[in-house]
């Protein structure tokens, strides 16, 4: 996997940039799944089982794959226990916790808005 390597300079901040390391993170951490999982994860420590259960809908795939891109940014932090069968869980990092505090920003405006956006979308669709 070819990714961008942090510089120090600004153009690595600037998500105007479509070269910019920044876009990079901010386009794989935002979508659903990622918020979902950082959502659930923020509540408690949970096994992958138990975080399939709770984000409805996601596939065994989506989340193996959220949970690996979450896991390389260091977002969350996976534990193997040495029983038979290995127990592995998922818990948030201090930077994963901080990112939390923006998505519940989201779930709030999500929330405050779902009644103005339903019509909006009513009207749109006539």
């Amino acid at each position: 996997m070819v990714t961008k390597q942090f510089t120090g300079s600004p153009e690595d901040a600037d998500l105007r940039r479509a070269d910019s390391l920044a876009r990079e993170i901010f386009s794989d951490v935002a979508n659903k799944w990622a918020f979902l999982i950082i959502e659930t994860l923020g509540e408690r420590t949970l096994r992958f089982s138990e975080l399939r259960n709770e984000v409805g809908g996601v596939s065994h795939k989506m989340l193996t794959q959220n949970l690996r891109m979450l896991e390389r940014y260091g977002l969350i932090e996976r534990t193997v226990h040495p029983t038979v069968p290995p127990r592995v869980e998922y818990t948030l990092t201090e930077p994963g916790q901080a990112l939390r505090a923006t998505v519940d920003g989201m779930c709030v405006w999500t929330h405050r808005y779902l009644g103005h956006i339903e019509a909006a979308r009513r009207r749109f669709d006539g």
